[in-house]
Parts: C-alpha cells; sequence; structure tokens
C-alpha cells in the first residue's frame, strides 16, 4: 500500500485529509466519529473574537461607542450569552477534545486584532492543543483604511500570537488580497508556521419578501479549488511555511489536486457536512487507489509534482492559460 502520512505545522499525520473547523466540532462524538472514519487531525470550531471582547465587558462599549452604529443594528449581532460557548469554556473544551481522540487537535481564533488573543492563546496551548489556527476573518468595510494597514494589522497580529505560544500557529488568509503572494511571505516572516488557503466571506442575502438583510448559508464546490490550486503552486516553493488547502475538497481527486501542487494537507468541512463522516473513509479508500494505480509510492512523492516551479517558462504561464481559455470557449 501507498503511503499517505505526511507532515503539517511540524505534525506527524497519517493522511492529509484533516477536518477543518465547523459547528459540529463542539461536539466530542463528532471528534471520535471522523477519528474513526480516517481524519488525521481536526480544526476545533473556532473563538471568535468579539466572544474575547464581550467576556471582558467590552463589546457593548466597543458597539455603543462607534458612531456609524445604530440601536437597531445591535439586533444583528448574536447573543454572546449563548452564542457558542465563552472563552474559558473554549479552553475547557480543548482539554476535552485531546481526551476525546488520539489524532491531533488544531483550535482556532477568529478575529483580526490583537484584543485577548494572546491571553487565550497561552492558554488553549496549556490546554494541549497541538497547534493553533488563526482565521483572519476581515471584511475591511471603512474606506479610509489602506490595504498597506490592514496588512501590517493581520502582520502585528501574527508577530504577537506566535511570539506568545511554542505551538506552531497557522493563518487561513482570504483570497482578496492585493499581492496574495507577498502577504503569505510576509505572514511566514512574521512567525506563521502554516498558510491556510483561503477563507470563504459567508456572504448575506435579501430576502425580497420581507425586505431584510438575511444569512445565507452557501457549501462549497469543487470548482472552487481552482483558485486555491492556482496560488498554492505559485507559493509553495516561496514561503517556509506549510500550505493547507480548504475550500472545494470533497473528493479524492480534490486531495490529489492540491497535494500535487504542494499542499502538506487538504481540509474538508462541506463535504462532511452533506454527507457525513463516513465519507472521509471513502474519500481515504479512493486516495489509496488512485496512488496505487499510478504507482505512487507516497504522498511525499507526489507533493509539489505540479508546482509552478515545475513550469519551463512560468512567468509566461499564466498569460498563456488565461489566452486559452478565453479561445476556447465556442458558443
Amino acid at each position: 500500500m501507498a503511503d499517505l502520512s505526511t507532515k503539517f505545522l511540524s505534525l506527524n499525520l497519517k493522511n492529509p485529509l484533516v477536518v477543518s473547523s465547523s459547528p459540529l466540532c463542539a461536539e466530542s462524538a463528532y471528534l471520535r466519529q471522523v477519528e474513526d472514519a480516517g481524519a488525521a487531525a481536526i480544526v476545533l470550531h473556532s473563538l471568535f473574537e468579539e466572544q474575547i471582547l464581550n467576556e471582558s465587558k467590552e463589546l457593548d462599549k466597543q458597539l455603543w461607542n462607534t458612531s456609524d452604529v445604530s440601536a437597531e443594528s445591535l439586533s444583528y449581532y448574536p447573543d454572546f450569552k449563548t452564542y457558542n460557548i465563552g472563552p474559558s469554556q473554549y479552553v475547557e473544551y480543548v482539554s476535552k477534545a485531546k481526551q476525546a481522540v488520539k489524532i491531533p487537535i488544531i483550535a482556532s481564533l477568529n478575529g483580526y486584532s490583537n484584543g485577548g488573543w494572546i491571553k487565550y492563546a497561552q492558554e488553549i496551548e496549556k490546554a494541549g492543543a497541538d497547534a493553533l489556527e488563526l482565521n483572519t476573518y476581515f471584511v475591511p468595510s471603512d474606506v479610509t483604511k489602506t490595504g498597506a494597514e490592514i496588512e501590517k494589522m493581520y502582520l502585528d497580529l501574527v508577530r504577537a500570537v506566535t511570539a506568545s505560544v511554542k505551538i506552531p500557529v497557522a493563518v487561513k488568509i482570504s483570497p482578496f488580497f492585493s499581492s496574495v503572494g507577498n502577504i503569505a511571505l510576509e505572514l511566514s516572516k512574521a512567525g506563521a508556521r502554516g498558510i491556510v488557503m483561503f477563507n470563504r466571506f459567508y456572504q448575506p442575502d435579501i430576502d425580497l419578501e420581507e425586505l431584510e438583510v438575511k444569512p445565507k448559508l452557501t457549501f462549497s464546490r469543487s470548482d472552487e479549488l481552482r483558485l486555491r490550486l492556482h496560488w498554492t503552486a505559485a507559493l509553495v516553493d516561496k514561503v517556509k511555511a506549510d500550505i493547507a488547502i480548504t475550500g472545494g475538497v470533497h473528493k479524492a481527486e480534490d486531495v490529489i489536486k492540491s497535494m500535487m501542487v504542494g499542499a502538506k494537507v487538504a481540509m474538508m468541512t462541506s463535504a462532511l457536512l452533506q454527507q457525513g463522516p463516513r465519507h472521509l473513509k471513502e474519500v481515504e479508500t479512493d486516495l489509496q487507489s488512485w496512488l496505487e494505480k499510478h504507482e505512487y509510492e507516497s504522498i511525499a512523492q507526489m507533493q509539489g509534482s505540479l508546482s509552478r516551479s515545475k513550469v519551463t517558462h512560468p512567468a509566461a504561464f499564466d498569460r498563456a492559460n488565461y489566452m486559452k481559455e478565453l479561445k476556447s470557449y465556442r458558443s
């Protein structure tokens, strides 16, 4: 049998299948189910910055002191007393998760400023987390802030967190930076041991009957993978940080493509929400079969085999593909 093992964030994993963050990860029973189905590691549901601020009695003050926030708009925020769980409970859950399964547990912090992250990053480390993912979910709606200011905010956060803990830290980023390659490089220099590509921004929809803005969950699709493949192939040889792909990983073929462009792991959420934990076993079986059929001895053998650095003329490659795509269409 082919060797499916890989290494991500200095963690030795039995395969590249990682369960990414979702509300189901808040249930110990679910963690055991995905472990039994073949998951190599689990990223827990996120602790949100708003929850940290709420526990320290700062959230109300920040909301009410913000000139462009009306009292009516406060209804858009969840009740943080009942939403998910608070910071202290989250830290306790990390410890319980470590006891529930044998595979590595990666905790997740969701926000964009230093806030109370340093304290809780340290608490999460003490609770036994094997690694930490910073899920930098930030919509820069303030038009007075420049791209450079936003990037500095991210880099300052990563420097502060990585300096405060010994466990490896990965950063989950969006594809909307003016230079994705540069921010990935700078995050790596700032101490990030992993870059997770990419965050999926959940955009609200408009209910035309009730004339209200409402949340709308849309599952990922395999065709979303191509953006992740492009940037991983371009950056895998340029940054020291390990690259993980998330968003669009649904089947073994998606995992194989992710490995070939140089990713260390492929993270999965939507497919598991739709098909259940047992889907992991199917993906692992199909992955093993594909490697054996194509005479690969290991995952390591294929990792990076189709990265951008393997192309003879990489500078012309992107433009050439762009033109070929346009010419390929016929009405």
